[in-house]
Protein backbone atom coordinates (compact mmCIF):
# COMPACT_ATOMS: atom_id res chain seq x y z
CA UNK A 1 0.00 0.00 0.00
CA UNK A 2 1.35 3.02 -0.97
CA UNK A 3 0.62 6.03 1.57
CA UNK A 4 1.12 9.04 -0.96
CA UNK A 5 1.47 12.59 0.93
CA UNK A 6 1.57 15.85 -0.87
CA UNK A 7 2.65 14.78 -4.42
CA UNK A 8 5.37 17.43 -4.79
CA UNK A 9 4.46 18.72 -8.50
CA UNK A 10 1.19 19.88 -7.24
CA UNK A 11 1.61 20.79 -3.95
CA UNK A 12 4.44 23.88 -2.95
CA UNK A 13 3.13 25.05 -0.03
CA UNK A 14 0.56 23.90 2.98
CA UNK A 15 -1.54 25.76 5.51
CA UNK A 16 -2.19 22.28 7.40
CA UNK A 17 -0.36 19.24 7.45
CA UNK A 18 -0.64 15.55 9.22
CA UNK A 19 2.54 13.76 9.62
CA UNK A 20 2.04 10.11 10.64
CA UNK A 21 -1.11 10.54 12.27
CA UNK A 22 -2.84 8.12 14.18
CA UNK A 23 -6.34 8.03 16.32
CA UNK A 24 -7.54 6.06 19.03
CA UNK A 25 -10.46 5.63 21.37
CA UNK A 26 -9.33 3.84 23.93
CA UNK A 27 -6.66 0.79 23.71
CA UNK A 28 -8.95 0.99 19.76
CA UNK A 29 -6.30 2.06 16.74
CA UNK A 30 -8.92 3.66 14.85
CA UNK A 31 -6.95 5.70 11.89
CA UNK A 32 -3.22 4.78 11.59
CA UNK A 33 -0.39 6.63 10.07
CA UNK A 34 -1.79 9.08 8.31
CA UNK A 35 0.33 11.69 6.11
CA UNK A 36 -0.97 14.55 3.78
CA UNK A 37 -1.08 18.31 3.38
CA UNK A 38 -3.37 21.04 2.58
CA UNK A 39 -2.94 23.27 0.29
CA UNK A 40 -4.03 26.81 0.66
CA UNK A 41 -6.98 28.29 -1.06
CA UNK A 42 -7.97 24.61 -2.57
CA UNK A 43 -11.14 22.38 -1.72
CA UNK A 44 -9.93 18.83 -0.70
CA UNK A 45 -11.85 15.88 -0.41
CA UNK A 46 -12.11 12.98 2.13
CA UNK A 47 -13.92 9.98 0.46
CA UNK A 48 -14.19 6.33 1.05
CA UNK A 49 -16.63 3.96 2.50
CA UNK A 50 -18.10 4.34 5.93
CA UNK A 51 -15.60 3.73 9.29
CA UNK A 52 -12.43 4.61 6.92
CA UNK A 53 -11.79 7.78 9.27
CA UNK A 54 -12.29 10.33 7.46
CA UNK A 55 -14.48 12.20 9.79
CA UNK A 56 -12.25 11.06 12.17
CA UNK A 57 -8.71 12.76 10.80
CA UNK A 58 -11.16 15.79 9.25
CA UNK A 59 -12.21 16.73 13.42
CA UNK A 60 -8.13 16.58 14.02
CA UNK A 61 -7.29 19.07 12.12
CA UNK A 62 -9.89 21.14 14.62
CA UNK A 63 -9.27 19.56 17.68
CA UNK A 64 -12.57 18.24 18.51
CA UNK A 65 -11.51 14.81 18.90
CA UNK A 66 -10.73 16.30 22.46
CA UNK A 67 -13.89 16.40 23.27
CA UNK A 68 -14.37 12.67 23.17
CA UNK A 69 -12.82 11.39 26.79
CA UNK A 70 -10.98 8.15 25.04
CA UNK A 71 -10.16 9.78 21.91
CA UNK A 72 -6.29 9.58 21.34
CA UNK A 73 -3.77 11.46 18.41
CA UNK A 74 -0.47 10.22 18.06
CA UNK A 75 1.89 11.84 15.00
CA UNK A 76 1.61 15.65 14.25
CA UNK A 77 -1.10 17.81 13.10
CA UNK A 78 0.56 21.38 12.39
CA UNK A 79 -1.41 24.96 11.08
CA UNK A 80 1.16 27.18 9.51
CA UNK A 81 3.69 25.26 10.70
CA UNK A 82 2.64 25.15 14.41
CA UNK A 83 1.68 21.98 15.91
CA UNK A 84 -1.78 22.36 17.07
CA UNK A 85 -1.54 19.94 19.88
CA UNK A 86 1.13 21.69 21.75
CA UNK A 87 -0.11 22.86 25.40
CA UNK A 88 0.17 26.25 25.31
CA UNK A 89 -2.13 26.54 22.30
CA UNK A 90 -5.97 28.11 22.83
CA UNK A 91 -8.25 25.28 21.42
CA UNK A 92 -10.79 28.14 21.50
CA UNK A 93 -9.06 30.47 19.38
CA UNK A 94 -7.52 27.88 16.49
CA UNK A 95 -11.41 26.60 15.94
CA UNK A 96 -12.07 30.17 15.10
CA UNK A 97 -9.16 30.21 12.82
CA UNK A 98 -10.05 26.82 11.56
CA UNK A 99 -13.91 26.72 11.45
CA UNK A 100 -16.51 23.73 10.71
CA UNK A 101 -19.94 23.16 9.41
CA UNK A 102 -21.27 19.66 10.57
CA UNK A 103 -23.36 17.08 8.85
CA UNK A 104 -26.72 18.34 10.05
CA UNK A 105 -27.72 22.42 10.00
CA UNK A 106 -27.54 23.26 13.71
CA UNK A 107 -28.17 26.83 13.42
CA UNK A 108 -28.93 28.58 16.97
CA UNK A 109 -32.16 29.20 18.20
CA UNK A 110 -31.62 32.47 17.91
CA UNK A 111 -32.92 35.14 15.15
CA UNK A 112 -30.84 35.20 11.68
CA UNK A 113 -29.25 38.52 12.47
CA UNK A 114 -27.96 36.20 15.91
CA UNK A 115 -27.00 33.16 14.66
CA UNK A 116 -23.97 35.31 12.63
CA UNK A 117 -23.64 38.14 15.52
CA UNK A 118 -23.31 36.03 18.19
CA UNK A 119 -20.26 33.96 17.07
CA UNK A 120 -18.59 37.06 16.09
CA UNK A 121 -19.66 39.24 19.28
CA UNK A 122 -18.30 35.85 22.10
CA UNK A 123 -15.09 35.93 19.71
CA UNK A 124 -14.44 39.88 20.64
CA UNK A 125 -15.72 41.60 16.99
CA UNK A 126 -16.16 45.08 17.69
CA UNK A 127 -16.81 46.77 14.05
CA UNK A 128 -19.99 47.23 12.02
CA UNK A 129 -22.06 44.11 13.29
CA UNK A 130 -25.04 45.04 10.60
CA UNK A 131 -22.29 44.98 7.65
CA UNK A 132 -20.79 42.03 9.30
CA UNK A 133 -23.90 40.11 9.22
CA UNK A 134 -24.63 40.94 5.85
CA UNK A 135 -21.28 40.87 4.25
CA UNK A 136 -21.29 36.75 6.19
CA UNK A 137 -24.53 36.09 4.44
CA UNK A 138 -23.78 37.62 0.62
CA UNK A 139 -20.59 35.35 0.87
CA UNK A 140 -23.17 32.11 1.92
CA UNK A 141 -25.05 33.46 -0.69
CA UNK A 142 -28.56 33.32 1.29
CA UNK A 143 -28.97 37.49 2.10
CA UNK A 144 -31.08 38.07 -1.00
CA UNK A 145 -33.84 34.86 0.26
CA UNK A 146 -33.28 36.61 4.07
CA UNK A 147 -32.63 39.84 3.74
CA UNK A 148 -35.83 40.77 4.77
CA UNK A 149 -36.88 38.57 7.80
CA UNK A 150 -33.48 38.96 9.90
CA UNK A 151 -34.99 38.94 13.15
CA UNK A 152 -37.11 35.57 12.17
CA UNK A 153 -35.68 32.25 14.05
CA UNK A 154 -33.06 30.87 11.71
CA UNK A 155 -35.10 27.21 12.95
CA UNK A 156 -37.71 28.52 10.54
CA UNK A 157 -35.19 28.24 7.38
CA UNK A 158 -35.36 25.48 4.87
CA UNK A 159 -32.72 22.87 5.60
CA UNK A 160 -30.88 23.93 2.36
CA UNK A 161 -31.06 27.54 3.94
CA UNK A 162 -30.20 26.40 7.49
CA UNK A 163 -26.69 25.27 6.30
CA UNK A 164 -25.96 28.29 4.09
CA UNK A 165 -26.63 30.25 7.61
CA UNK A 166 -24.04 28.00 9.28
CA UNK A 167 -21.77 28.17 6.67
CA UNK A 168 -22.32 32.51 6.91
CA UNK A 169 -21.82 31.61 10.64
CA UNK A 170 -18.69 30.18 10.38
CA UNK A 171 -17.53 33.14 7.68
CA UNK A 172 -18.25 35.69 10.03
CA UNK A 173 -15.80 34.69 12.52
CA UNK A 174 -13.00 35.25 10.10
CA UNK A 175 -11.00 31.93 9.67
CA UNK A 176 -8.86 30.50 7.45
CA UNK A 177 -10.00 27.16 7.10
CA UNK A 178 -13.39 25.76 6.64
CA UNK A 179 -13.93 21.98 8.02
CA UNK A 180 -17.00 20.51 6.36
CA UNK A 181 -18.41 17.16 7.31
CA UNK A 182 -20.76 15.56 5.10
CA UNK A 183 -22.54 19.08 4.73
CA UNK A 184 -24.81 18.20 1.78
CA UNK A 185 -26.36 14.59 3.29
CA UNK A 186 -29.12 16.29 4.84
CA UNK A 187 -30.44 17.85 1.86
CA UNK A 188 -32.17 17.77 -1.11
CA UNK A 189 -30.75 17.83 -4.77
CA UNK A 190 -31.30 21.75 -5.08
CA UNK A 191 -29.85 22.94 -1.67
CA UNK A 192 -26.99 20.62 -2.97
CA UNK A 193 -26.15 22.05 -5.31
CA UNK A 194 -26.36 25.42 -4.37
CA UNK A 195 -24.02 24.28 -1.59
CA UNK A 196 -21.40 23.35 -4.28
CA UNK A 197 -21.64 26.59 -6.07
CA UNK A 198 -21.14 28.09 -2.22
CA UNK A 199 -17.68 26.19 -2.19
CA UNK A 200 -16.68 26.67 -5.51
CA UNK A 201 -17.04 30.60 -4.75
CA UNK A 202 -15.30 30.17 -1.07
CA UNK A 203 -12.32 28.61 -2.04
CA UNK A 204 -11.22 32.00 -3.14
CA UNK A 205 -10.95 33.65 0.58
CA UNK A 206 -10.68 30.36 1.96
CA UNK A 207 -8.86 26.68 2.67
CA UNK A 208 -11.79 23.80 2.52
CA UNK A 209 -11.62 20.19 3.26
CA UNK A 210 -14.83 18.26 2.99
CA UNK A 211 -15.81 14.68 3.98
CA UNK A 212 -18.19 13.13 1.31
CA UNK A 213 -19.56 9.95 0.33
CA UNK A 214 -21.05 11.18 -2.60
CA UNK A 215 -17.97 10.60 -5.14
CA UNK A 216 -19.62 13.12 -8.24
CA UNK A 217 -19.76 15.95 -5.54
CA UNK A 218 -16.10 15.02 -4.99
CA UNK A 219 -15.29 15.28 -8.49
CA UNK A 220 -17.34 18.44 -8.75
CA UNK A 221 -16.17 20.55 -6.51
CA UNK A 222 -12.88 19.60 -5.27
CA UNK A 223 -8.66 20.26 -6.32
CA UNK A 224 -7.51 17.38 -4.53
CA UNK A 225 -8.88 14.03 -2.93
CA UNK A 226 -7.79 12.00 -0.46
CA UNK A 227 -9.17 8.14 -0.34
CA UNK A 228 -9.76 6.26 2.80
CA UNK A 229 -10.14 2.72 3.50
CA UNK A 230 -10.40 0.33 6.28
CA UNK A 231 -8.72 -3.28 6.69
CA UNK A 232 -11.16 -5.59 9.24
CA UNK A 233 -9.14 -6.43 12.48
CA UNK A 234 -9.09 -10.16 14.09
CA UNK A 235 -11.51 -8.83 16.62
CA UNK A 236 -14.27 -8.22 14.71
CA UNK A 237 -13.02 -4.03 13.99
CA UNK A 238 -11.81 -1.49 11.39
CA UNK A 239 -8.98 0.11 11.27
CA UNK A 240 -8.62 3.32 9.08
CA UNK A 241 -5.87 4.65 6.55
CA UNK A 242 -4.88 6.91 3.55
CA UNK A 243 -4.97 4.67 0.22
CA UNK A 244 -3.65 7.37 -2.16
CA UNK A 245 -4.22 11.41 -2.30
CA UNK A 246 -3.86 13.60 -5.23
CA UNK A 247 -5.64 15.80 -7.19
CA UNK A 248 -8.95 14.96 -8.09
CA UNK A 249 -8.95 14.81 -11.61
CA UNK A 250 -6.09 12.05 -10.84
CA UNK A 251 -8.14 9.86 -8.18
CA UNK A 252 -11.08 9.19 -10.61
CA UNK A 253 -9.36 9.65 -14.01
CA UNK A 254 -5.81 7.45 -13.33
CA UNK A 255 -5.48 6.33 -9.75
CA UNK A 256 -2.23 4.40 -8.88
CA UNK A 257 -3.62 2.04 -6.01
CA UNK A 258 -5.80 -0.45 -7.32
CA UNK A 259 -8.31 -0.24 -4.39
CA UNK A 260 -9.18 3.35 -5.13
CA UNK A 261 -9.09 2.21 -8.64
CA UNK A 262 -12.23 -0.22 -7.96
CA UNK A 263 -13.93 2.20 -5.46
CA UNK A 264 -14.14 5.17 -7.77
CA UNK A 265 -15.24 2.70 -10.69
CA UNK A 266 -17.93 1.37 -8.16
CA UNK A 267 -16.87 -2.47 -8.06
CA UNK A 268 -15.82 -2.03 -4.39
CA UNK A 269 -16.72 -4.22 -2.06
Amino acid sequence: MTNLTSPPETITEAILRAQNVSVYYGSTLAVRDVSLDIPYNKVVAFIGPSGCGKSTILRCFNRMNDLITSARVEGKVTFHGQDLYQPQIDPVEMRRRIGMVFQKPNPFPKSIYENIAFGARINGYVGDMDKLVEESLRRAVLWDEVKDKLKESGLALSGGQQQRLCIARAIAIAPEVILMDEPCSALDPISTLKVEELIQELKELYTIIIVTHNMQQASRVSDFTAFYNAEPTPNGGKIGHLVEYDRTENIFQNPQEEKTQEYVSGRFG
